[in-house]
């Protein structure tokens, strides 16, 4: 398949590389230029002849960036795939912008960080017609561990809004629960393996053990990613009359870290506000 991948972030970068390898003709853009494959500096360029676009980039403005510069290059038998993660609101805004081109329009935000990306272990979670679905599994399975058809369009970016809120929440309580065994004098050692012992125990936890106990923060997910997902999941509560109060204080915490400025580097390393 022709695909243009537009944002070469930590996973746009290994999804393009994993294209290219599956045998599929992919041209890349990034806003700011990368020395990587089949680099093309003008977006417009990148999509003109693609068939299928990936749109991976930071938050709603940037797709919408995306989306005008790439307007008179869409059409039908074109498909848009979108991988930001943003909101239902935006994204019925963005699917109708995209359909006004004869162009479809596919919502497909994921789950899995760095390391799944790299492995090919992304779980996708799909918004739009079925037989969009169907028309794209065979490019996106041999990326992904699993793809699970959420429902319409919108659901699939409520999901993983939802998905993203209980990460957060487990990394908060474990950052403070790791600090107050600290404050005990109790070896991180000595904590870890209790919690792996315990019903608390996850899968967050074992991926950032090792982040933890060596005070590296270096991104697998960047705060300023979850801060924005934190706002876009109250901005959608909201919508929905709903309140979230635990989420509401918890990105307030991530307010902190963004004022300490922080927001490059990996959302576990709130920790620190627990060590001043």
């Amino acid at each position: 398949m022709k695909i243009a991948v537009l944002g070469l972030g930590i996973i746009g970068r290994a999804w393009a590389k994993d294209l290219i390898v599956d045998g599929h003709a992919v041209r890349c853009w990034n806003r700011t230029p990368r020395d990587f494959p089949n680099f093309y500096p003008a977006i417009q360029d990148a999509v003109e002849k693609a068939e299928a676009i990936f749109v991976i980039v930071s938050d709603p403005p940037a797709v919408q960036s995306v989306l005008d510069q790439i307007t008179l290059q869409l059409g039908p038998n074109k498909i848009v795939v979108q991988s930001s993660t943003i909101s239902a609101r935006w994204t019925l805004q963005f699917a109708e912008q995209v359909r006004r081109t004869g162009a479809s329009f596919l919502e497909a935000p994921f789950t899995g960080s760095k390391i799944a990306a790299e492995d090919r272990q992304t779980v996708y979670y799909l918004g739009g017609d079925t037989e969009l679905v169907e028309r794209m599994r065979p490019v996106l399975e041999p990326i992904s561990s699993a793809i699970l058809h959420i429902g319409p369009l919108g659901t699939a970016s409520s999901l993983k809004l939802a998905m993203n809120m209980h990460i957060a929440g487990i990394g908060q309580i474990l950052c403070e629960s790791l600090a107050l065994c600290r404050r005990s004098g109790i070896p991180d050692e000595v904590y870890f393996e209790a919690l792996g012992r315990n019903l608390a125990h996850s899968g967050l936890a074992d991926l950032k053990e090792p982040k933890l106990r060596q005070h590296d923060y270096s991104p697998q997910f960047a705060l300023k990613h979850m801060d924005k997902d934190l706002r876009l999941a109250l901005e959608t509560a909201a919508d929905l009359s709903l309140p979230l109060d635990y989420t509401r204080q918890l990105k307030a915490i991530y307010d902190q870290g963004m004022e300490a400025d922080w927001k490059d580097d990996d959302f576990i390393g709130l920790v620190r506000l627990l060590e001043k």
